[in-house]
């Protein structure tokens, strides 16, 4: 794995082999770690998930594709709307996650 895509390529692969009961809650504190990893190392690399005072550049696409915003985070909001409409929060996360890189012109696997 080369960066932070390539991880979540191999979570949608195996999501019980890496989220707890596929919680995006656990992805969600998962990626926070990841970020943190990033700052104590100095690592250069793009981050969508999260940065120090926002949800990061996909929780605010996120809202602006629901009309609204949340101060529960992106995880939280995706598992409600799954819920409403009866699928796997994980198989919606990748979904939106495809979504979100297409628009904004990056390879989706």
């Amino acid at each position: 794995m080369s960066g932070l895509y390539d991880f979540l390529d191999e979570v949608r692969l195996r999501p019980g082999m890496w989220v707890r009961g596929s919680s995006l809650l656990h992805l969600e504190s998962m990626l926070t770690g990841y970020r943190v990893a990033l700052g104590v190392h100095a690592a250069e690399e793009d981050f969508d998930f999260w940065s120090p005072g926002t949800q990061g550049p996909f929780g605010e696409w996120l809202w602006r594709r629901n009309g609204e915003t949340s101060a529960l985070g992106w995880a939280v909001e995706i598992e409600r709307e799954a819920e409403a409409e009866g699928i796997p929060a994980m198989e919606l996360f990748f979904t939106l996650l495809d979504q979100f890189r297409s628009e904004r012109g990056q390879t989706v696997r």
